[in-house]
């Protein structure tokens, strides 16, 4: 029997099928939580999952992105939830859906490809900072503070250092166990699934001696009753330009990430022009499905996306596996991920989180122009003080404002010498990893 797909055996298997697994675990809680912050019952968040996966997995072009459900969404869809519940939510996530389209047919995600990659770094190491933040609560058990967490990443810091004298050893614990074994494995097995192996070891630990831990409990999987929307003319001006808001920041999300999981992937080349407009293409059909069920939009999730390339992820296949075992985790396996403790998969995501941060740019950003430089610090500080498309706006600002004084007014000596040394630095430590990279290849051979 000939094979449907060629080339592709059983350690390209074993990859997808580990880098979509963890990608499930990291979702299990995480879409319970955001869809419980848009005012939606919980269940809702994982079903945008369940209901993405496949059909990104066949019309997207990035082989290896998880989407699901986003903070960055959450403003607009819970505004929607208050004014019209449930339907209100349908009514603005369909909308978005087919601006998404829109932008697919208009060829607007091209211009992904534009921004620098000094701005891409800087949200990367955002994304990474505001995964680890967002984590230490449940890491140390740290109660509320009066009024609530903060919506600011950096808030919720504040808030955490301020509570961390009250912090619990115990998931603390659980949670750097798991980011232990995550490390060492990928130290001496680059590919091998760390953190799924940690999880397992941290819920066979926590049965043997009887740990008392917060653990992820029972998942309803019954949908819950939908309620059709009608449209008013008024909605041309209450719902059309929330809807445009929640497309444009998912579209962001959506393309940064790809870019960001392209650049986990090894795969340096900036992002091929159809490739940005395919992949929006296919998250506005994913999503059009997904807002007739009134879950949530998808976007792109860095954690799960990096997670299922460091588990040795390499196609469309670990996102097929990424739904089946979340619907399996739900149904067959909801016995065993119920005992899961929170603080592992915690510890899972911050594992990820610093994988994210970019420790190569921090290396040589006093090397880096000053442009660069600047529009990284901006854009990492922005996604956690304001948000990702402020932050991607004002990154981009600094490069446009670059590009005017030099244009009209003419760069002064120490900013043309300064930029001269960066580029040859860059230059050079460019033709040191290529030649790294020869030299390793003729060794294999």
């Amino acid at each position: 029997m000939k094979n449907p797909l060629p080339g592709y055996n059983g350690r390209l298997f074993a990859g997808d099928f580990f880098g979509g697994a963890i990608a499930a675990l990291i979702a299990l809680p995480y879409g319970l939580a955001m869809a419980s912050l848009m005012g939606l019952p919980p269940i809702l968040g994982l079903y945008t999952s369940l209901f993405a996966a496949p059909i990104c997995a066949l019309l997207g072009r990035n082989p290896v992105l998880i989407g699901g459900t986003s903070s960055a969404t959450v403003p607009f869809i819970l505004g929607a939830v208050r004014a019209g519940g449930i339907s209100g939510a349908a009514k603005i996530c369909i909308f978005a859906a087919v601006f998404l389209l829109i932008f697919c047919i208009m060829r607007l995600g091209r211009y992904v490809a534009k921004v620098p990659h000094s701005v891409l770094a800087g949200f990367s190491c955002g994304i990474g900072g505001l995964m680890v933040i967002s984590q230490l609560k449940v890491i140390f058990a740290l109660k509320a503070p009066p009024g609530g967490w903060s919506e600011s990443m950096f808030g919720q810091l504040m808030q955490s250092l301020e509570q961390f004298r009250a912090f619990h050893w115990l998931p603390a614990m659980v949670a750097g166990i798991v980011m232990l074994i995550s490390t060492l494995v990928r130290m001496r097995y680059p590919r091998a699934p760390g953190p799924f192996l940690g999880v397992g070891i941290v819920v066979a630990a926590v049965a043997a001696f009887g740990w008392k831990v917060n653990e992820v409990g029972n998942i309803p999987i019954s949908m819950p009753p939908f309620i059709g929307f009608t449209w008013a003319p008024e909605d041309v001006f209450k719902v059309l330009p929330s809807a445009l808001g929640l497309a444009f920041v998912a579209s962001v999300e959506l393309l940064m990430t790809s870019r960001v999981v392209d650049h986990f992937r090894g795969r340096h080349k900036l992002v091929k022009k159809v490739d940005a407009d395919m992949e929006l293409g296919a998250y506005g059909i994913a999503n059009l499905i997904c807002g007739f069920f009134a879950a949530p939009t998808s976007v792109g999730i860095p954690a799960r996306s990096v997670a299922n390339v460091q588990c040795g992820a390499t196609t469309k296949i670990s996102n097929v596996v990424h739904g089946a075992l979340l619907w399996g985790m739900m149904t067959i396996g909801a016995t065993f991920i119920s005992h899961v403790p929170l603080a592992a998969l915690a510890g899972v995501t911050a594992w990820m989180g610093f994988r994210l941060l970019d420790w190569g740019t921090w290396k040589r950003l006093p090397k880096l122009r000053l442009v660069d430089a600047a529009a990284f610090l901006a854009t990492a500080a922005g996604v956690l003080i304001a948000d990702a498309v402020i932050a991607i706006t004002i990154g981009c600002a600094l490069h446009v404002l670059r590009y005017l004084v030099l244009r009209y007014i003419g760069a002064p000596a120490w900013l043309e010498r300064q930029e001269q040394a960066a580029s040859t630095h860059e230059q050079t430590s460019a033709a040191a990893t290529h030649s790294a990279s020869l030299t390793t290849t003729s060794a294999s051979k």
